[in-house]
């Protein structure tokens, strides 16, 4: 299994976070805190994986392309807020 040292590096790492953070607060409702765990980055298809706790609870993993930074697949846990009214039918901007 690779380490994110083997994949990304801490500049990569940073800005996929700031995307994933970005993309939770403006699509779900009442976001108080978004934790991110440390560890592998990579996902099992090979790209990007950030995955951590929304609230301090609901678990998520976000697919995110390394290249431009766009969330390409969003994974909730149980207990993860709900989308907002308007972010239902279409992502809104993040």
């Amino acid at each position: 299994m690779n380490t994110n040292s083997d994949n990304y590096d801490e500049g990569t790492i940073k800005k996929a976070k700031e995307t994933v953070e970005s993309y939770i607060r403006n699509n779900y409702q009442n976001i108080k805190a978004v934790e991110f765990e440390d560890g592998d980055f990579s996902s099992p298809m090979g790209g990007l994986m950030i995955e951590g706790t929304v609230n301090g609870k609901a678990g998520f993993s976000a697919d995110i392309d390394d290249k431009t930074f766009q969330v390409g697949s969003f994974g909730e846990k149980k207990g993860f807020p709900e989308l907002k009214e308007e972010c239902k039918e279409k992502i809104c901007d993040y």
